[in-house]
């Protein structure tokens, strides 16, 4: 497997993982998805640096920040449904 192979892994293991956060039944779901997705993220993104995919690069940490965002916006007793980051 090289290392973009990698890449595309580990963002759709992120994206997968964002998906469970809307149907996590609590808090500590939503945030043990988030962080799966996170660390996804991160490593798809050192990749990038390592291939020197500028576009990915930005592609990918626009991707973080936006999933950051969708979870810091989780209410900290109510479980969202619904809808997509």
């Amino acid at each position: 497997m090289t290392n973009r192979d990698r890449m595309v892994y580990f963002e759709q293991q992120a994206e997968e993982a964002c998906a469970k956060m809307y149907d996590a039944t609590s808090r500590s779901d939503v945030a043990a998805r988030y962080s799966d997705a996170k660390e996804a993220l991160c490593t798809a993104i050192g990749l990038a640096e390592e291939l020197r995919d500028e576009d990915s690069i930005l592609r990918l940490g626009a991707r973080l920040a936006e999933i950051k965002a969708v979870f810091r916006s989780f209410p900290k007793n109510t479980k969202r449904r619904g809808r997509k980051a």
